[in-house]
């Protein structure tokens, strides 16, 4: 079996290393922060006291962390995962970046005679921690099939989407959607607000039209309107992707208005002090610029 290295255990990767570890992998992480690393001891891992460590013990490192900086930095840099990789190295990238970056990282390591994978995550931090994620991956065939129980162990369901970097942009695809889907809906709600509308009835109209969507139904119905806004998708990465996202689209030449639109709708709720909460506290962020009710189920 594969000894697997997990570097970056914040709200997705430490429910996705809980569960390898649970179901039975030979597990090393590292994370800067101390708490997520004794939660994960505790559960049987062993912890690292740094990437390079990490990287000298693992055939397969996992990577999920915050941003293309972040990611550059531990595999490619002089203390980072390929300088202390053995020979059997493969690396799965599942964090959210730039296609470019994600491009230059599987050049790196075939030119290094190392696997690449990127296998970046949808849904949200509740199913990383029920191991009911969603997983895009970009791999070639071998690879893919090496990766394969680890993904079953993190998710319920894996799409192949193609060779190494089709993972990436498919993931960067899906986020342009979800992320200007909550945009819509929190400013859809602030108008029923202001109408003065029933909650549960508009949602029930909404819900038997074409006008739902995912979001709406499932994010919003178990986070901002049962008065949850603790990050599940922190409403600053939610600011981050759309900017990847904008970034990627300006070098392929295709526009993007609408996510140009959205970007700075997120940068105004950054600006009042929304960025740490779920990106479905849009909703609060609009009421609060409307001055209209923050709207809730009746049961809350």
């Amino acid at each position: 079996m594969d000894r697997i290295g997990f570097i970056g255990l914040g709200r997705m990767g430490r429910g996705m290393a809980g569960n390898l570890q649970r179901k039975g992998f030979n597990l090393t992480v590292f994370d800067l922060q101390a708490e997520p690393m004794r939660a994960l001891e505790e559960l049987g891992a062993k912890p690292a006291a740094s990437v390079a460590e990490l990287s000298r013990a693992a055939d397969v490192v996992i990577t999920m962390l915050p941003g293309p900086p972040e990611v550059e930095a531990t595999i490619l840099g002089p203390e980072g995962v390929l300088a202390n990789a053995p020979s059997s190295l493969l690396v799965m990238d599942m964090s959210t970046v730039d296609p470019a970056l994600t491009d230059r990282l599987a050049e790196t390591l075939q030119a290094a005679s190392r696997a690449f994978v990127d296998a970046p995550v949808g849904r949200l931090a509740s199913h990383a921690e029920r191991g009911e994620s969603l997983f895009m991956v970009g791999a070639e065939e071998d690879d893919f099939a090496r990766v394969h129980p680890l993904l079953a162990a993190m998710g319920t369901t894996i799409f192949h989407c193609g060779r190494p970097g089709t993972g990436t942009r498919t993931k960067l695809v899906n986020n342009f959607l979800a992320i200007v889907s909550c945009q819509m809906n929190a400013e859809a709600l602030a108008l029923t607000s202001g109408f003065g509308l029933d909650l549960e009835t508009t949602l029930d109209v909404i819900h038997g039209t074409t006008a739902t969507n995912g979001q709406l139904k499932i994010n919003y119905a178990t986070k901002v309107l049962e008065g949850d806004t603790e990050p599940g998708f922190a409403i600053d990465l939610a600011h981050k992707d759309l900017s990847l996202i904008l970034q990627a689209a300006n070098g392929t030449k295709v526009p993007a208005p609408i996510a140009a639109v959205a970007r700075e709708s997120l940068s105004l709720a950054r600006s009042g002090g929304f960025g740490g909460k779920d990106f479905s506290a849009l909703l609060d962020h609009w009421c609060e610029r409307a001055g209209v009710e923050k709207l809730r189920f009746k049961s809350q």
